[in-house]
């Protein structure tokens, strides 16, 4: 078992507005953090994962109140009607899910500010500047972008396109102008801390262009968490949603276990985010934790948009495409496989229906579901379904152990620089070769051949048929241990074909450093060829 006081692989998701239900873009975020996570329990480390829902906002209370109810009915239905359900659905395992109307939240968020206040870092003013609803965010004036059509005349948003709202309110302010140059310093000292290296790049630019105080508190509406010291204000809703990575694992509790938990999770290993927001992650985060006197996280990785029809994924836009849409057809795998293998994580991808339906049975149902089908068939075939004992290695099966050996290398490094596609493509180079290593040994030919029959009708142990199907079923094991973070229903499924499980262990379990050591299952382990992993299907019908 896990060591309870080693220090904890913590990942979390940015947590997501409630303004309305979750599309493929939130999915995609959620997905890689899964995956990433995964790894890291093959690994047999210790993993918290962390999601969630950021529910304060006017956005929030604006949505809410164009539905006819309030802002906390309006956070439940979502939540507990879309929110919660989209893990199952995209096959998700997070250990925890904030909410930040929990009081265990917004009563930790109230003792983080007050301690700001009290140590100085927190004063009050005035402030006056566009406002963004829908990124809750003032914005410089050389951010906005001129409006057409409909808002010709007007200053946009250049994220959501539409108009920003003309703002004067009296407001607490944090001094987070102060951190300028800490923050430069830690950016030049840990480039690990905002990745990839264009978002760097960029944080950099905006920092070296001078910081302003932040606005934290709101006096013109009352959905959010109260000013302890001043209940006429409610505090900005980022500085309210971002405290959620720590006050989820205990920051601020008194209980023994919470507290344990935040010395043993604490700090954060990777936030992961869409690069829209990755100026609050990488700035205004870090600096509330300096002032705090908490350690920062490592990294802070922005990944891009998905985009359809060359736009970002946006439900206001009504180019959000539900996970259901795409899940209901071609399954929850090939949703998990298509969006970290077609799209570099850290880049914008564009989405089509088209190139998922050729990569699902291109590379998932040709390439990976139907070499499954064919070895455990084969060792129906001509051995009952009983893995045989192989015959002598030859330099063909040394050198498939060496592809399996170099995937997990490589795999294991892409994961640790949060590279998915890079990892997927390094485990498919050992779907590819197994493929050709089948078509070169022919092992149909060699069933044929006189020294390969046994008395009894079958095939022979330890001759060449015997090795080279037991050299495939090794491949398939291997692959079964890697896809597990990425394919876990087909794995699991894999698993059950291989009868892997009495001899080894649960698939869960078994560690990713070891997959790529060939001569693992035993003579005699039943195989058997269950339903498809990816059967064919036909193209789907696009509304």
């Amino acid at each position: 078992m896990p060591d309870a006081a080693r220090k904890s692989f913590y990942l979390t998701t940015p947590i997501y507005y409630v303004n309305d239900a979750p599309h493929i873009g939130h999915a995609y975020t959620t997905v890689a953090a899964d995956v990433i996570t995964r790894w890291h329990r093959q690994r047999q480390e210790n993993v918290w994962f962390l999601t969630g829902t950021d529910e304060h906002g006017q956005k929030v209370m604006r949505t809410a109140e164009a539905n006819g109810v309030s802002p906390q009915e309006w956070a439940d239905r979502l939540v507990e009607g879309s929110w919660k359900p989209v893990l199952q659905t995209i096959d998700a395992i997070n250990d925890d899910f904030i909410r930040t109307t929990q009081p265990r939240h917004t009563e930790r968020v109230q003792a983080f500010i007050q301690d700001l206040h009290d140590k100085g870092e927190i004063y009050a003013g005035s402030y006056e500047g566009p406002y963004c609803v829908g990124c809750e965010e003032y914005k410089l004036p050389g951010e906005l972008i001129d409006g057409t059509g409909e808002y010709e005349g007007l200053k946009l948003c250049p994220i959501h396109g539409r108009p920003v709202e003309m703002l004067s309110e009296q407001n607490y302010f944090f001094r987070m102008s102060a951190y300028t140059e800490r923050l430069l310093a830690l950016y030049e000292e840990h480039p690990e801390f905002v990745q990839p290296a264009s978002a760097r790049n960029e944080v950099l630019a905006f920092v070296r262009g001078g910081l302003q105080d932040l606005s934290i508190s709101r006096n013109t509406f009352d959905w959010g968490v109260p000013i302890p010291w001043d209940t006429t204000h409610v505090l900005y809703v980022w500085f309210d949603a971002l405290l959620n990575y720590a006050t989820a694992v205990g920051l601020g509790s008194d209980d023994p276990q919470e507290k344990a938990r935040f010395a043993s999770t604490w700090p954060a290993d990777v936030h992961l985010v869409g690069k829209d927001i990755l100026r609050f992650h990488a700035v205004i985060w870090p600096a509330m934790l300096m002032a705090a006197g908490l350690p920062l996280p490592t990294t802070v990785f922005a990944h891009g948009w998905l985009l359809v029809g060359g736009e970002k994924m946006s439900k206001s836009k009504l180019t959000g495409i539900a996970p259901s849409q795409i899940i209901d057809h071609f399954g929850s795998d090939a949703f998990r496989y298509y969006f970290l293998r077609a799209i570099a994580f850290g880049q914008d991808g564009s989405f089509s229906w088209e190139d998922l339906s050729a990569r699902y049975h291109a590379e998932l149902a040709n390439g990976f579901g139907n070499l499954a089908s064919r070895v455990a068939a084969m060792v129906g075939k001509y051995y009952g379904g009983a893995l045989p004992a192989a015959g002598e290695a030859t330099d063909a099966e040394r050198a498939l152990e060496q592809v399996a050996a170099k995937a997990v290398a490589d795999a294991e490094a892409a994961i640790d620089r949060l590279a998915l596609q890079d990892a997927i493509n390094a485990v498919w180079t050992l779907v590819d070769a197994t493929n050709v290593y089948i078509t070169e040994q022919e092992p149909w030919k060699v069933a044929k051949l006189p020294e390969e029959q046994a008395p009894d009708g079958g095939a022979v142990q330890g001759g060449r048929l015997a090795t080279v199907l037991v050299t495939a079923a090794e491949a398939l094991r291997s692959l079964a241990v890697l896809l597990h973070p990425v394919t876990p229903k087909a794995a699991d499924a894999l698993w059950e074909s291989l009868g892997a499980e009495a001899p080894l262990g649960a698939l869960a379990l078994q560690p990713v450093d070891g997959a790529g050591r060939f001569g693992t299952l035993p003579a005699g382990t039943t195989i058997t060829k269950g339903a498809s992993l990816f059967p064919r299907l036909e193209d789907p019908v696009v509304a």
